[in-house]
C-alpha cells in the first residue's frame, strides 16, 4: 500500500513541497488537532494577544494569492508546462497556510470560533487537496479551485475589513450573505461532481464520489450553521 502510494502519483508534482508522500501532510495534521487541543488550555490564564496588525497583513496577504490562484485557474487551460497543475498545488498549499485561521483565533482567545465545521473543514481540505495534487491535479480540478479562490476572495476581504477595527463593523453587513455564497459553492460542486458520476469523464468515479460526499457533508454543517447564526437567533429575538 506504501509502495503504491508513494509511486502512482503525477510525475510532474511529486518533486514539489509536500508531495511526494502523504507523511508530512499527516504530521501537520495531528500537528494541527495538537493546537486545537492544548491552545485553548495554554491560553486559559492568559489575556488575548493584540494580533490586529498581523490579521490585516494575513487576511489582505490571502485575499491576494487567491486572487492570484483565481486568475491563474481561469487562463490556464491556455498556457502548457503544466500550468494546471502547479495552480493546484498553490491550492493545496494555500490549505496548509489557513490553518494559521485557527491559530489567531486561539491566540486570540475565540475559543467560540473553534466549532467542530471550523476544525473539520480545515483539517479535512489539506488531505483532499494533497490527494488531488498527487493524483489529479488537473481535469475537473479546475472548478473547485474556480469556486473556491472566488469565494476565498471575498470571505477573506471580510475578515481583512473586519481585522482594521469596530469602526468597520458598519460596512459589514452582509456577512450572512458571505455563508450564503460558501453554501452556493458546495451546492453547485455537488452538483457538478454528481453529474460527472454519470458521464464519460476520464476524471475517476472514486475521486467523483469522495468530493461528492465531502461536499453533502459541508452543505449539513454549514445549512446547520447559516440556520443557528441567523434563523434560529432571529426567531429567538423576536
Amino acid at each position: 500500500m506504501r509502495q503504491w502510494i508513494l509511486e502512482n502519483g503525477d510525475k510532474r508534482t511529486d518533486p514539489w513541497l509536500l508531495v511526494y508522500s502523504p507523511m508530512p501532510v499527516a504530521f501537520i495534521f495531528l500537528l494541527y488537532l495538537g493546537v486545537v487541543w492544548a491552545g485553548p488550555k495554554l491560553m486559559k490564564r492568559r489575556e488575548p494577544v493584540d494580533l490586529k496588525a498581523v490579521l490585516i497583513v494575513y487576511n489582505f496577504a490571502m485575499v491576494c494569492l487567491s486572487v492570484y490562484m483565481f486568475h491563474e485557474v481561469c487562463f490556464s487551460y491556455s498556457h502548457q508546462n503544466g500550468c494546471m497543475a502547479k495552480v493546484c498545488w498553490w491550492f493545496f498549499f494555500s490549505k496548509v497556510i489557513e490553518l494559521a485561521d485557527t491559530v489567531f483565533f486561539i491566540l486570540r482567545k475565540k475559543n467560540s470560533q473553534l466549532t467542530f465545521l471550523h476544525v473539520y473543514h480545515h483539517g479535512t481540505m489539506i488531505f483532499n487537496w494533497w490527494a488531488g495534487v498527487k493524483y489529479l491535479a488537473g481535469g475537473q480540478s479546475f472548478f473547485i479551485g474556480l469556486l473556491n479562490t472566488f469565494v476565498h476572495i471575498v470571505m477573506y476581504s471580510y475578515y481583512g475589513l473586519a481585522a482594521l477595527g469596530p469602526h468597520m463593523q458598519k460596512y459589514l453587513w452582509w456577512k450572512r450573505y458571505l455563508t450564503s455564497l460558501q453554501l452556493l459553492q458546495f451546492v453547485l460542486l455537488t452538483t457538478h461532481t454528481g453529474y460527472n458520476l454519470f458521464t464519460e469523464c476520464d476524471f475517476p468515479d472514486s475521486m467523483n464520489a469522495v468530493v461528492f460526499a465531502y461536499c453533502v457533508s459541508l452543505i449539513a454543517l454549514f445549512s446547520n450553521f447559516y440556520y443557528q447564526s441567523y434563523l434560529n437567533r432571529k426567531s429567538k429575538k423576536t
